[in-house]
């Protein structure tokens, strides 16, 4: 078992990444089958339905009354009985307290059925050692709880069976394969794996001659139905009488041993016993494969669960960024436009061309503050709001990071120094300037201030600079005008120089407002990480089972490409698509199987296996409307219509996936068909 280590640490790891619930038949499985593989030793195992003998076999092959036995459901664990000098017994409880008596009184104590027929929850092992010749050679025997009476001692039986090299089967020559016992041989042997199965019938003994004749041939086809797993030229089906092999034993009677079935039983056991141990591979390996085949399904489905969540996600974030790169495009489009429009405004030569005029009008007559926010302000506001609205509706798209509100400060309100005032009577005159600080109409007024106002028009429309020195000599209104539009000028400067500072710092800042991140949700990076850590270890157990010689359908999984490279999520392994059950029948499918029915070979094979030959004319017609549900001569239309509900029924396609109903089904169907063709013939004849 020493090349099997890998592979249990392996398996275990595995069920972790499963995420299994303990109750789970998958993870009491693979517990199972960890246990059976890391322990050298070979058991043997005896299960069947209370009261069907398998202690009193198993004492007999032991010589003794070790096991306890009696008339009525007994055995409540499971007890392991390994090789020791003497008779002893040990019982391992919960707590991790044990009990390791002489002899195997205590056995009644602790491994028998309560009051209520119910197991003791407390005891997890029983053990019995006895010095017997088979077990020295490292074989355990296995006395399992009988499997027709609670679900726990059938669970119980389920979950050591995995563990036992070989299986006896105990029959009831009484009553040969309950139902019961076909759903236990398929659900617990077959589909496990488990193929290393003997079939021990017991009680022959107490059937009259002409029945155990019968009862040998049915169970002849017992055998040969079920494919045992065994060394070439060996038989799967002997024949113990358990109770009369004991007493011989006991009496130390060979013949009657012989004679009970007892030694040919052994004999082949031993045989058997001694191959495997010398390929115990060969035993183990289905189950396995069986097992490591569920978990590599159970993988598969989980990384494809969680790799469509992750697709899913994907291909919203997909749209998303999509949309998100168009809205990107048209605000940044609108705000590149409303950022021109204002730089554009902004532009010295057009700031005077549109402004200076009546910025220095706007002096002259002492109405600066009023026309700047009439005119100048309004306007710039407007231009403000264009470019602002798009860097809001960029945070409210995007939610990156709020915007601040583009701030350009109107320049100080220009302060005019004026030359000396002129006298017209050459009395009256100043030596110094007149400092104006809030507009010159007061000062001019009348027809002066009038004619300030249109020099202003005239100079502005003038090319000022070709002016010649000959304007110093000008009127006084002149050079009060060219001081107005100077100081107009430099007030639309300063506007233009730092507005356009502040538009460019503006726009470095926008640039983190028209922006989106790709965001990832959390758990969506914890799917990722999930999905790396189940396909590693759905590609490591596969190497182990690979190395192990333990055969496989499945193909090692890609790794992932990161969602940026855009590249789709790899489908599951080539020869290991995701298993999902089969899609219900498509009912016009089924309504053409329906019409087609009466002409389907495997259906007319049916039919013939269906005859009645020992039944009168009459008793078969009685018993064909008896199938069909049907009272004695009903027409045939009524013929046609109970078979056509009935087939609707019990149409084996609607049973896929379900072996037990699906076989009932087809039994079911081979007594409507037979009862259908009768009646139609009887009532068209």
């Amino acid at each position: 078992m020493e090349s099997y280590k890998e592979l249990v640490n392996t398996l275990k790891s595995t069920t972790l990444l499963l995420d299994l619930e303990r109750r789970s038949q998958l993870y009491q499985d693979i517990t199972s089958i960890c246990d059976y593989l890391a322990n050298p030793r070979f058991q043997i195992a005896v299960f069947g339905p209370f009261n069907y003998g398998k202690s009193t076999l198993l004492n007999a092959i032991l010589g003794n009354r070790t096991l306890p036995i009696d008339l009525i459901p007994t055995t409540g664990a499971a007890i392991t009985v390994k090789y020791g000098t003497d008779v002893r017994t040990r019982i391992m409880f919960a707590d991790g307290t044990e009990i390791y008596r002489s002899g195997t009184e205590v056995l009644q104590q602790f491994a028998v059925l309560d009051g209520n027929r119910r197991m003791r929850t407390d005891v997890i092992s029983v053990e019995v050692f006895c010095p017997h010749p088979f077990l020295e050679t490292g074989v355990e025997l296995v006395d399992l709880p009988g499997t027709n009476d609670q679900e726990a001692q059938d669970n119980l039986v389920r979950d050591h069976l995995i563990r036992a090299d070989l299986v006896v089967q105990l029959l009831d020559a009484r009553k040969l394969m309950t139902l019961g016992e076909r759903e236990n041989l398929r659900d617990w042997l077959l589909d496990r794996g488990i193929k290393t199965v003997i079939f021990v019938a017991n009680f022959i003994n107490l059937l009259e001659p002409e029945e155990q004749k019968q009862v040998q041939k049915r169970l002849r086809f017992v055998a040969e139905s079920f494919r045992s797993q065994l060394p070439p030229g060996f038989s799967n089906l002997y024949r113990v009488d358990a109770l009369p092999a004991l007493r011989a034993r006991l009496k130390g009677d060979v013949a009657a041993a012989n004679s009970s079935g007892l030694v040919a039983f052994e004999t082949a056991v031993q045989n058997i016993v001694g191959i495997w141990q010398q390929n115990h591979g060969g035993v183990s390996s289905p189950r396995v494969q069986v097992i490591t085949n569920q978990i590599q399904a159970s993988l598969v489905n989980k990384i494809f669960a969680v790799s469509s969540q992750i697709k899913s996600f994907d291909e919203k974030q997909k749209a998303k960024v999509e949309i998100n790169q168009k809205a990107v495009s048209l605000i940044k489009k609108g705000f590149n436009t409303s950022i021109s429009n204002l730089r554009d405004w902004l532009a010295l030569p057009k700031l005077l061309a549109k402004y200076q005029g009546d910025a220095a009008v706007a002096l002259a007559e002492n109405n600066f503050t009023s026309w700047q926010t009439a005119s100048l302000k309004k306007d710039l506001k407007e231009l403000q709001t264009a470019v602002v609205k798009w860097l809001y509706q960029a945070y409210n798209f995007f939610a990156e990071q709020r915007p601040e509100d583009l701030l350009i400060p109107l320049p100080q309100e220009p302060q005019l120094t004026l030359p000396p005032m002129p006298n017209p009577n050459n009395d009256l005159h100043e030596t110094g300037a007149i400092a104006v600080g809030s507009g010159i109409g007061w000062l001019l007024g009348g027809p002066l201030g009038a004619a300030v106002v249109g020099s202003i028009s005239y100079l502005l429309n003038k090319n000022i600079q070709q002016q010649d020195e000959k304007l110093v000599q000008e009127s006084y209104h002149q050079q009060v005008a060219k001081i107005c539009i100077a100081a107009a000028e430099s007030y639309l400067t300063s506007l233009s120089s730092q507005g356009l500072s502040n538009v460019f710092d503006y726009e470095q800042k926008a640039a983190r407002v028209i922006h989106f991140g790709v965001s990832e949700p959390a758990e969506i990076s914890q799917l990722r990480e999930d999905i790396k850590r189940l396909q590693l270890g759905f590609n490591q157990l596969l190497q182990v089972l690979i190395r192990a010689n333990i055969p496989t359908k499945y193909q090692p999984y890609r790794e992932i490409p990161k969602p940026a490279e855009k590249v789709e999520l790899p489908p599951p392994p080539p020869y290991g698509e995701v298993p999902k059950p089969p899609p219900p029948p498509n009912p016009t499918e089924l309504e053409a199987k329906f019409r087609n029915w009466e002409l389907d070979e495997e259906i007319a094979q049916m039919k013939a296996k269906m005859a009645l030959p020992t039944l009168g004319q009459k008793e078969k017609i009685a018993r064909a409307y008896n199938v069909l549900g049907l009272k004695p001569n009903a027409s045939l239309a009524e013929v046609k219509q109970a078979y056509r509900t009935l087939v609707k029924k019990w149409h084996p396609d609607l049973y896929i996936n379900q072996p037990y109903k699906e076989q009932l089904a087809q039994e079911k169907m081979r007594l409507v068909n037979a009862a259908y063709k009768l009646l139609c013939n009887d009532l068209n004849g």
